[in-house]
């Protein structure tokens, strides 16, 4: 266990044969924090400091395939089954029986994930970007956004997808709207190819078959979605129709502003998170 900064704690617990590590930091209500493609835990920084000035405790793990000690070789090891239980493991480890849920992109789609299958450990929920997954694929037939998402067919390729992804990286991401501070670090992070292949296999493993469903896609957790009118890669369509899955109070947040809300806009980002937390949690 290692010490850094008031009341930090840089750990690891074990799950499923993974060693698997997680930033613990500040003191109060705990606030679970999901890194999205390409991120880590470093994206949280801005908006885990002003939760900590709130009076918050922050717990960010550092995902399965984000860290060589939990980059199983399978694709089918990156199922969203296998990627909630992470969490679930996690919460169990900290002995912690609810806490408030925040994701964005990818950490966006676990949060829901989590929050449907497991509502009682879910106190508040706030969804950076992305959409409710049946909104998602609602939106594949009823607007453009399989365009958007194309990307991901590119991805299901073996070997080329890392090579060409860690070739091109700062480019995108700055064409994306990254701030060149974040750029610079993940660029450094995701230099070599091999360090991409399991955040990849997230993509990879969506798409294999037999995969459990939730049998309620229904949402009973309080939940605040905030969506950028200008992310390149998630539309308003399903954006709009996430509301249809949420049967508990429900904010839309729409901000003019793109898709790295966590790096490039943590000060609004924060204050909807507590916004949410103090507006009304789940009762259980």
């Amino acid at each position: 266990m290692l010490e850094g900064g008031p009341f930090l704690t840089i750990s690891t617990y074990r799950h499923a044969g993974l060693t698997l590590p997680y930033q613990d930091s500040g003191r109060g209500e705990a606030v679970l924090l999901l890194h999205g493609f390409p991120e880590d835990v470093a994206s949280w920084t801005g908006v885990a400091a002003r939760l900590h000035a709130a009076g918050y405790r922050t717990l960010i793990p550092a995902m399965r395939g984000y860290t060589a000690t939990a980059t199983p070789p399978s694709r089918r090891a990156y199922t969203i089954d296998a990627l909630v239980t992470d969490l679930i493991a996690l919460l169990d480890h900290l002995k912690l029986r609810r806490v408030h849920v925040v994701g964005h992109d990818w950490g966006g789609l676990l949060a829901w994930e989590l929050a449907m299958r497991v509502p009682h450990r879910c106190q508040s929920l706030t969804v950076l970007g992305t959409p409710h997954p049946q909104a998602m694929v609602w939106s594949y037939t009823h607007s453009t956004q399989l365009l958007h998402s194309a990307y991901i067919g590119g991805f299901q390729l073996p070997h080329w997808p890392e090579r060409l992804v860690a070739r091109g990286l700062h480019d995108w991401l700055i064409k994306a709207g990254l701030n060149p501070a974040d750029t610079a670090r993940l660029t450094a992070t995701f230099r070599h190819p091999a360090t991409l292949t399991g955040p990849l296999n997230w993509y990879r493993a969506l798409l294999l078959p037999h995969q459990p469903k939730v049998a309620d896609s229904k949402l009973y957790v309080p939940t605040t979605y905030v969506w950028g009118r200008h992310d390149p890669f998630l539309g308003r369509a399903a954006a709009t129709k996430t509301a249809a899955f949420v049967a508990a109070d429900y904010r839309f947040v729409v901000l003019n502003a793109g898709h790295w809300l966590p790096e490039n806009r943590p000060e609004v980002t924060a204050q909807l998170i507590l916004d949410r937390m103090r507006r009304g949690s789940a009762a259980h």
